[in-house]
C-alpha cells in the first residue's frame, strides 16, 4: 500500500530498525566523546564513558541536553566537525535573546530533504506532483525542509515562502500545485481566500502537509473540507534537523518518527525516568545520524505518547501522537516559538512593571496575541495619547524581539487578577492541546 521514499528503511523489521540504532548510537556517542568538549564534560560529570554504551538498552546512562545547554555551548560549542565541513545553520528564537543554531554538513542536509520526502510520498506524492511550500524560507527550517523534500522526490516545486496571499492563489491555480505545505493556520486563511475570490473550482490540490503549530483534528476535518484535500501531521525541531523527524501516512493517526535517524523515548518530566510506550509523557530525541551537530538525549518539552502498534500502511517506525501540551512555559504562536520571558524582558526595557498578561486566541484559525501590562505610577498621570505611543513603542520592541505582531493594552495597576499572589501569566484561549 501506499508510496514509500525508501521502503526497505521505511518498511524495516523491529529487529534491523534496533541493529541500525545500536550501531549508530554507539558511533554518535564516540564521536562526541572524542570531539565534543562539553559533551565529554557532562558524560564525565555522571561518570560515562563510550564504551559503557553498547545499544540502546544503555542509551538510559546518558545525561539529557536542554536548551540551556544549548544557549550556554552558543555558538559553536556542540560542534562535532570542523567549520569548513559545515555548509549551512538554520535557527530559532531562544528563550532569552539567544537564539539556537543548528549546523549541517551536505550529508546531514542530505539526510533531513530524505525525511521530507518520506513525508511527501506518504500522503501519495509522486513525481508527478506539484509541491507548493508556503513554510517561511531563510534561517526558519520550514521552507527549506519541505523544498529539499520535495526535489528529492523529483516534484515540481513552488519556494513561495509564506504571506503574499493573491500570488500564492495565482500560482496555485496556474500552475494547478496539488500538494500544499504550511502551517494549518495559513491553510485555513488560505481556504477562506479562495472561497473568498470564487476560484474553489480552479484548485487542484490534494493533499496538505501541515505543521510548525497545534491544530485541532476539527481544524483538520474543516481544512479539508474546504480544499477538498487530506490533510497529513508533520513534526520536527531545528535542534534535531528541522520538519520531517516524524510525519503522517494515509492512516492519519499518529506521525511515524524516522527511527533510522532518530531514537524516541518518553521520559516522566519531572524524574527524568524512561517511561514504557503507551504511556504520557515528555518526548526526548537522540539523532544518530548528524555529523555537525548530533544531540543526545535532547529533550523536547513535548508532551506525548509513542506507539508500535501495526500500521496498516506497512511502516514500522514508532508513532507518536500530536503533541499534548508543553512541559514548559513556551507557547507556539503562528508557528513562532514565544517564551514569557521574552515578553517580560521587553517589557522591563521599556520601563513597565513585571505584572503583565499574555492572552492567546485563534480568531479565523489564525493566532493573536494580546499583552496586558498594568501601567507603573509615572504612568498614571499621562495622557490617553502618552499611553498610546508607549503601547506602539512596546508592540515594537515585541516585533524585533519575536518577529510577530502583539496587541498591548496598558491596564490600571492591580488589574490583572493574581492567584495566590502570582499573576496567571498565559492565558490560552485556543483549545489546542486535547488531553490524552
Amino acid at each position: 500500500m501506499g508510496n514509500y521514499y525508501q521502503k526497505e528503511l521505511e518498511c524495516a523489521s523491529r529487529e534491523t530498525i534496533v541493529a541500525i540504532q545500536n550501531e549508530k548510537l554507539v558511533k554518535t556517542v564516540k564521536k562526541v566523546y572524542e570531539n565534543v568538549e562539553y559533551y565529554r564534560n557532562k558524560m564525565d560529570a555522571v561518570g560515562v564513558k563510550p564504551e559503557d554504551i553498547k545499544s540502546i538498552d544503555d542509551l538510559h546512562k546518558l545525561p539529557f541536553i536542554t536548551k540551556d545547554d544549548l544557549r550556554d555551548a552558543y555558538p559553536y560549542g556542540l560542534m562535532a566537525e570542523p567549520l569548513e565541513n559545515c555548509v549551512r545553520i538554520q535557527s530559532t528564537s531562544g528563550t532569552t535573546g539567544r537564539r539556537v543554531v543548528a549546523f549541517y554538513t551536505q550529508n546531514d542536509i542530505d539526510m533531513w530533504e530524505e525525511c521530507c520526502a518520506r513525508a511527501i510520498m506518504a500522503t501519495g506524492g509522486t513525481k508527478k506532483d506539484v509541491v507548493q511550500v508556503c513554510y517561511g524560507y531563510g534561517l526558519f527550517t520550514g521552507g527549506p525542509g519541505l523544498n529539499g523534500g520535495s526535489h528529492k522526490v523529483g516534484c515540481l516545486t513552488l519556494p513561495m515562502s509564506s504571506g503574499n496571499t493573491d500570488r500564492q492563489i495565482q500560482f496555485m491555480v496556474d500552475l494547478e500545485a496539488t500538494i500544499l505545505c504550511c502551517t494549518p493556520s495559513y491553510a485555513a486563511y488560505l481556504a477562506e481566500s479562495i472561497e473568498e475570490r470564487g476560484v474553489r473550482d480552479q484548485i487542484k490540490l490534494k493533499a496538505g502537509i501541515f505543521g510548525a503549530e497545534a491544530w485541532t483534528e476539527e481544524m483538520r476535518q474543516d481544512i479539508e473540507k474546504r480544499l477538498g484535500i487530506k490533510a497529513y501531521d508533520i513534526y520536527g525541531l531545528t535542534e534535531i534537523s528541522g520538519p520531517g523527524v516524524s510525519f503522517e501516512c494515509e492512516e492519519q493517526a499518529g506521525m511515524h518518527i524516522n527511527e533510522d535517524h532518530f531514537i524516541a523515548e518518553i521520559i516522566d518530566p519531572k524524574t527524568g525516568e524512561v517511561l514504557p510506550d503507551g504511556e504520557v509523557g515528555e518526548l526526548v530525541f537522540t539523532s544518530i545520524d548528524k555529523e555537525a551537530f548530533p544531540l543526545l538525549r535532547y529533550r523536547t518539552k513535548d508532551i506525548c505518547v509513542l506507539s508500535r502498534k501495526p500500521c496498516s500502511c506497512g511502516r514500522t517506525h514508532v508513532r507518536m501522537s500530536k503533541p499534548m501540551g508543553r512541559s514548559d512555559d513556551m507557547l507556539i504562536v503562528k508557528g513562532v516559538n514565544v517564551f514569557p520571558s521574552q515578553i517580560e524582558q521587553v517589557l522591563l526595557q521599556q520601563g513597565l512593571t513585571s505584572n503583565y498578561q499574555i492572552i492567546v486566541d485563534r480568531e479565523k484559525y489564525s493566532d493573536t496575541i494580546e499583552v496586558l501590562v498594568e501601567m507603573t505610577p509615572e504612568l498614571f498621570s499621562d495622557s490617553v495619547t502618552d499611553l498610546s505611543a508607549k503601547e506602539k513603542e512596546v508592540v515594537a520592541g515585541l516585533k524585533s524581539m519575536l518577529g510577530i505582531y502583539a496587541k498591548v493594552r496598558i491596564v490600571e495597576p492591580k488589574s490583572i487578577v493574581r492567584s495566590e499572589g502570582k499573576a496567571v501569566r498565559v492565558i490560552d484561549r485556543r483549545n489546542l492541546y486535547k488531553k490524552a
